[in-house]
């Protein structure tokens, strides 16, 4: 088993979930500066885009700046030979890790038998998992999936992931079927790690991180408790909160000036390292969840999304407001 970077990092460990059309380079930047966790991922590329004529497009997804390392390129598909020259790529980029997923519920990547269609698959999952070592041997692997399709299918899928020797496999608590829309189910973290347990012994062991309705430190420290599992993943949390693994800020309330001015920074980012490839209407999703939870925040979020069309007329937007109410 090659742990890579995994090997080196205190537990608990704390990551940053990758979620598509928002943690993008821009905002993995912001993450980085103001409250770095211990792995950070890129969102989720497709393999066979990647392995197609249209890879160009898709490069920005993966371009990252080196404040994120560890940084792990996260990949889906189905087709083992394009898992080989993906991570063949990825090594080649100079990342750290290699993570597939095998969770994702969107229908158009279930259709290409990828994401969490990969849970009906077993035999198909392990030969993708073992090509994308081969591709990258130096690489740690790692997937990211769920407790099952319809139903908790742990004991049988887990033990199929664990016997090629991941690095480290992260576990959100719900079904396929169950999307989000239902609270997460952390015993059956605490089962995985069971699983893990009676399956791998010595130092050497699959790490275990745990994911699912955690919103700040605070919680993922008490589900570590819980469960045993070696880490956390969180993602909706960092909506509009890049100070969200901050060890430092557990329990603080960030002034509403200083989150508009990071608002600010991130739009700034994202118009330059972005603005050529994406819709600023990506980067006008995060304001609701910046411009939240203090004194006319509704009529400053209003304002934005009516006449947000670059960052120096947000920039001028937030000047203002903040002439007038701070």
């Amino acid at each position: 088993m090659i742990k890579g970077f995994w090997g080196k990092l205190k537990k608990p460990i704390m990551v940053l979930a990758p979620m598509a059309n928002v943690t993008d380079c821009a905002f993995r930047r912001i993450i980085a500066k103001h409250g770095k966790p211990d792995v950070i991922w890129t969102e989720f590329v497709a393999c066979d885009g990647l392995m197609s004529r249209g890879r160009e497009h898709l490069m920005i997804d993966l371009k990252y700046d080196e404040s994120e390392r560890p940084i792990v390129a996260q990949i889906f598909g189905s087709k083992p030979e394009n898992f080989f020259k993906t991570a063949q790529l990825i090594k080649e980029l100079g990342f750290d890790g290699i993570d597939i997923n095998m969770g994702c519920p969107d229908r158009n990547v279930e259709k290409q038998g990828a994401g969490a269609c990969m849970i009906k698959n077993p035999d198909l999952a392990k030969e993708v998992i073992l090509a994308t070592m081969a591709g990258a041997p130096d690489l740690p692997v790692s997937v990211k999936t769920r407790i099952g399709y319809n139903k908790n299918m742990l004991a049988e899928w887990l033990p199929a992931l664990l016997s090629t020797n991941l690095a480290a496999i992260t576990v959100h608590a719900r079904t396929r079927k169950e999307m989000s829309l239902v609270p997460a189910r952390w015993e059956h973290v605490k089962e995985a790690v069971q699983i893990r347990d009676a399956i791998q012994t010595g130092e050497d062991k699959t790490l275990i991180l745990g994911n699912g309705d955690v919103k700040n430190l605070t919680e993922a420290y008490q589900r570590v408790e819980e469960t045993g599992c070696d880490g956390v993943m969180i993602g909706r949390g960092i909506f509009g909160n890049p100070w969200l693994f901050n060890k430092d800020m557990i329990g603080q309330e960030i002034p509403t000036p200083q989150k508009l001015k990071v608002m600010v920074e991130h739009t700034k980012l994202f118009e330059e390292l972005l603005g050529e490839h994406k819709g600023f209407e990506l980067m006008k999703k995060h304001y609701k969840a910046y411009v939240n939870g203090f004194d006319n925040a509704k009529e400053l979020r209003i304002e934005l999304m009516e006449k947000a069309e670059n960052a120096t007329v947000v920039e001028n937007i937030i000047n203002d407001f903040l002439a007038k109410n701070f």
